[in-house]
């Protein structure tokens, strides 16, 4: 009997065939994604201009990709802004704005919203919220997540950096607590010596707490520079996009919790990875100066991981192919922040910041327990007042009764002491920004009388 003829080279030639269909079948290698998040940070970085800033690991990062210099977060308060900016949403749609909402009082998201971390993990990337690191790192991490409504399945896969591995793309944040109250970083900063923002009080007790917020940003800094560092190390650098910000505004008493610029404005450094192109609207070692909302990361960050945005998200994508027009204003809120009812809305075009005081009959340094534990100036600031000591714009911030309205030039007068809302001559730009906030809030279901 004849032999069977062998079918080898058959199967091989049938597998010359497929193998380009199996190639190109397979999916396309996505980056990794590390958000390094500053708690209550304003922009006192070197790399924005700071003469007392010792933060050189960010300024390196600034260097080696796009530092923003208008990018704003959408509450000056944390768990309202980091509700926002992990939905991609305002806090108001979510029922999120009001500060440390009693758990039984959470809603559930609305339907089509959700944790961003979730939107990662059904895309198939390993999700993180980071407390654990390698020994030798010596950092520690609260793991701060802080969101306003309900959710039911975990929120991350890990909270292990050991998790994070070649071969599966990995969507992590880790949660700085620095520069939070209380300072309790090394001292480094001389207090006699630091620039003091100009609404501020030149007095001994404001230099001392201005400079331990310094040491603790300092601090900050070291920490971002041993994570960058472990990256490095790991192999993960070169296919992470790493994105660093701070959650709302620096922690002083005008700032935090207020909708002046410095509750409001944070430092936003996004470095891209070397194995992936950069994409469209993205020059590494550049400043860009475009408007930019804390929702608008989370639509960015899943265009740039190829993922849709839905369509229900309220931030835009600023950065790829798809990246939405830029915006005319950004726009933020604060309602009852601790048990302190006081209610402001806000918005500020390229060169104007409009506030609108929906409590005015009452004072900005309302009674909160928190400040007044937490900030030395607190009490020292209606000392003054009380004395007589304070300039006209300060005493503003002390009084019985605050301004139902406010508008600063910001190009003129960066630290708003110059209330022109009450200036014929900047009418049309008043009742242009009140229009725009008017808008806004009926857009966003904002039913605050």
């Amino acid at each position: 009997m004849m032999p069977l003829p062998t079918l080898a080279p058959a199967r091989a030639f049938l597998l010359t065939l497929l193998l380009p269909v199996f190639a190109s079948a397979a999916p396309a290698p996505r980056p990794n994604i590390l958000w390094l998040i500053g708690d209550d940070l304003g922009v006192e970085l070197g790399c924005y201009g700071d003469p007392d800033a010792r933060t050189p690991h960010l300024d390196r990062l600034a260097a080696e990709g796009v530092r923003y210099t208008r990018f704003y977060t959408t509450a000056p308060v944390c768990s309202a802004s980091r509700s926002a900016f992990m939905t991609g949403m305002y806090a108001h749609p979510l029922g999120a704005q009001q500060h440390r909402t009693a758990e039984a009082d959470k809603r559930p998201l609305p339907a089509g919203v959700r944790l961003l971390s979730h939107r990662f993990h059904d895309a198939g990337y390993r999700t993180a919220n980071l407390t654990a690191f390698p020994a030798d790192l010596a950092i520690k991490i609260p793991g701060k997540t802080d969101w306003n409504f309900r959710y039911d399945a975990p929120a991350f896969d890990t909270a292990r950096w050991a998790d994070l591995a070649p071969g599966r793309p990995f969507f992590a944040q880790i949660n700085f607590r620095e520069p939070h109250r209380e300072f309790k970083a090394p001292r480094l900063a001389d207090p006699a010596r630091v620039t003091l923002p100009p609404f501020y009080p030149d007095h001994p007790v404001v230099r001392a707490d201005w400079a331990a917020y310094l040491d603790s940003v300092a601090e900050l800094d070291r920490k971002v520079g041993a994570v960058l560092a472990q990256l490095t190390a790991d192999g993960l650098a070169d296919d992470t996009i790493v994105v660093f910000f701070g959650d709302n505004g620096r922690c002083h008493i005008r700032d935090k919790q207020f909708c002046y610029e410095e509750g409001l404005h944070v430092p936003l450094l996004i470095r891209w990875p070397k194995n992936f192109p950069a994409p469209a609207g993205f020059k590494p070692g550049t400043v860009a100066d475009r408007l930019l909302a804390a929702i608008d990361l989370a639509p960015t960050m899943l265009a740039l991981a190829g993922e849709p945005v839905p369509e229900k998200m309220q931030g835009r994508a600023f950065l790829g192919a798809h990246a939405a027009a830029p915006r005319d204003y950004v726009f933020g809120a604060r309602d009852r922040c601790d048990e302190t009812e006081l209610v402001l809305r806000t918005v500020r075009d390229p060169r104007y910041r409009y506030i609108q005081n929906l409590t005015p009959q009452k004072p900005l340094m309302s009674a909160n327990a928190y400040k007044e534990k937490q900030y030395p100036v607190w009490a020292l600031f209606q000392e003054l007042a009380a004395a007589g000591k304070l300039t006209p714009a300060q005493a503003l911030f002390a009084a019985p009764t605050a301004p139902a309205e406010e508008l600063y030039d910001l190009d003129r007068d960066p630290g708003q002491l110059v209330n022109l809302a009450p200036d014929p001559a900047h009418r049309a730009t008043r009742d242009r920004l009140r229009m725009a906030l008017t808008v806004w809030r009926r857009e966003i279901s904002d039913s605050t009388p």
